[in-house]
């Protein structure tokens, strides 16, 4: 048989206002690094497109430069 005499604990946190803050300061945390993270991938794009402008400006100067008689 069971020993209905026995003992049973209940875990409670000291301050659960406190927990949930820092739940709300860790996802702050994670929404904050995500973002930083969209922002290197936007900086990353427009200096690539940047770049590949300026490569096709030279190379087009470079063809049209080669029309003219010197």
């Amino acid at each position: 048989m069971l020993n209905d005499n026995r003992q049973q604990y209940v875990i409670q946190s000291n301050d659960p206002k406190g927990d949930e803050g820092f739940g709300k300061f860790l996802g702050a945390i994670i929404v904050f690094v995500m973002f930083l993270g969209v922002v290197q991938v936007a900086y990353n794009s427009v200096m690539a497109w940047c770049r590949d402008t300026m490569a096709w400006l030279n190379d087009t100067a470079t063809y049209l430069a080669g029309f003219w008689p010197f």
